[in-house]
């Protein structure tokens, strides 16, 4: 299932600058390609991605990128259940916390968002007394079409 699309492109690079960070022709390119990818991507498929657009992009700059963005709360990396090794991914920070849903036979990644979700956040800050700052679930099982057809 490919990423909402919830929010207004431009928003990662107007965040960068309303905190006086430096818009390089080259960071423009990989907050673009992060902000406007259908699905999750890992660092060499952004780098990927940005060397269609700027060939002098580097592995180096796509690091640093999104570290600086990791850094600013303004994207999340994820493991989605280790399926595939230790590769981590890469999604704009949403505006509302969801839950990623891994099929564990088919790889395809879904995102679920919920007020039950909501909710149970809210009473584990009541309850322990804890500020949630961010969250992440992560479910594996397996998808409507995985159950409907096991052995393909």
């Amino acid at each position: 299932m490919p990423l909402p699309a919830t929010e207004a492109p431009g928003r990662l690079q107007a965040a960068l600058a309303s905190r006086g960070l430096r818009l390089t022709r080259q960071r423009r390119t990989i907050l673009g390609v992060v902000e406007n990818a259908k699905q999750h991507l890992d660092a060499s498929q952004i780098l990927r991605h940005a060397k269609k657009l700027d060939p002098e992009i580097d592995r180096v700059t796509v690091y640093r990128t999104l570290k600086l963005l990791k850094r600013h709360g303004l994207v999340d990396e994820l493991d989605l259940m280790h399926m595939q090794g230790e590769k981590h991914f890469y999604e704009r920070r949403p505006q509302r916390d969801h839950i990623h849903m891994a099929c564990l036979r088919c790889g395809k990644i879904m995102e679920f968002e919920s007020d039950l979700f909501d909710r149970l956040k809210g009473q584990i800050q009541r309850d322990c007394r804890f500020h949630i700052v961010v969250s992440r679930l992560e479910v594996g099982g397996y998808c409507a079409d995985c159950r409907t057809n096991p052995s393909e």
